[in-house]
């Protein structure tokens, strides 16, 4: 496979018009990209499984243009950029930066070929079986990047999704770094030191101050964090590692273990609307965290899994009032 083959090509700018192109471009020197190439094992919903990791339609860390899926990460090795076709029986990937090797070795975990379903039994509820039914590929796909899942997961406590997403892409923009290789739009990835962002950058983001101070207080312990829930084989132990520090609760936890992980038994307890939707839609009234947890049972080990399917029924609660106006304090 070559990159001439299917990969976007940058204009080049006339002759003219290339120093001061140069001059407004801060990326870094393009570099041929490295290409690999994954076949999964198994047939997978690889498009559903990365769309997982998008934090709004304006993530500047992801996004799809004329059907390549590009990402931003901060790797171990460096930041970089990937980029995905998605095609019937493969998908290709080409990266660049230097974490380019590691983003390549990685692509099969993020498209979801280490999700195992075996065991899981979606004939416990009509609904379940016929989300399953329809979408009998899916899979949850993990990006091994715990704190930038961890961050992530904080920026979207106790506010609207239009305010967590909008929060976390004015930080990457304006405090993250230039993705390497022709991205479609100028995209970033996350910040380097999270702790040295200073806290009127936080408020102009529109972060509140719990959840910034709880992203730099954990950023001082980054490696530790990081090593601890890599080392730890099960998901109570990883919420052990999590909700030990100060401003993570149960929902923060799994939702990194899901997102870092691939955690197929991950239930986000204390989510404000998930165990209303999972209430109407098993039983046609809403239920409590507890109640969710119950229903929840006979998945155990895959009630991550039986949690997308169900979102995926359409089986919704119909809105009865006008969304939730955010109040806006930037200005004060």
């Amino acid at each position: 496979m070559t990159t001439r083959e299917w990969m976007p090509r940058p204009h080049a700018p006339a002759p003219s018009a290339r120093r001061s192109v140069a001059e407004r471009d801060p990326r870094p020197p393009m570099t041929p990209p490295r290409e690999a190439e994954f076949r999964p094992r198994l047939p997978i919903d690889v498009r559903r499984a990365l769309a997982a990791h998008q934090r709004g339609a304006h993530d500047p860390a992801h996004t799809e243009h004329q059907g390549v899926i590009w990402r931003v990460s901060r790797t171990p090795e460096g930041v970089a950029t990937l980029a995905l076709r998605v095609e019937r029986t493969r998908v290709r990937a080409a990266a660049w930066g230097p974490g380019a090797e590691w983003a390549l070795d990685q692509v099969p975990q993020l498209c979801g070929d280490g999700d195992d379903p075996e065991g899981f039994d979606a004939g416990g509820h009509p609904l379940v079986a016929s989300a399953h039914h329809r979408h009998p590929h899916l899979r949850i796909g993990r990006t091994d990047l715990v704190f930038d899942a961890l961050a992530s997961a904080i920026f979207e406590q106790k506010v609207t999704g239009l305010q967590a997403f909008g929060a976390w892409r004015m930080i990457l923009t304006w405090c993250g770094e230039r993705a390497p290789g022709p991205t479609p739009r100028p995209m970033f990835a996350p910040p380097a030191d999270w702790n040295l962002i200073p806290s009127w950058t936080w408020h102009r983001a529109g972060l509140e101050p719990p959840q910034s101070q709880t992203i730099t207080r954990a950023a001082r312990r980054r490696a530790s964090i990081e090593r601890a829930a890599t080392e730890a084989s099960t998901g109570d132990e990883r919420d052990a590692v999590f909700t030990s520090l100060p401003g993570v609760g149960a929902w923060t936890s799994a939702e990194t273990r899901i997102r870092a992980f691939g955690d197929a038994d991950a239930v986000s307890v204390g989510d404000y609307h998930l165990a209303h939707q999972i209430g109407f839609a098993l039983t046609g009234h809403r239920v409590d965290d507890d109640g969710m947890v119950a229903l929840l049972e006979p998945w155990r080990g895959h009630r991550q899994r039986a949690i997308r399917l169900i979102m995926l029924s359409g089986a919704f609660e119909p809105r009865r009032g006008p969304r939730l106006a955010p109040e806006d304090h930037r200005a004060r």
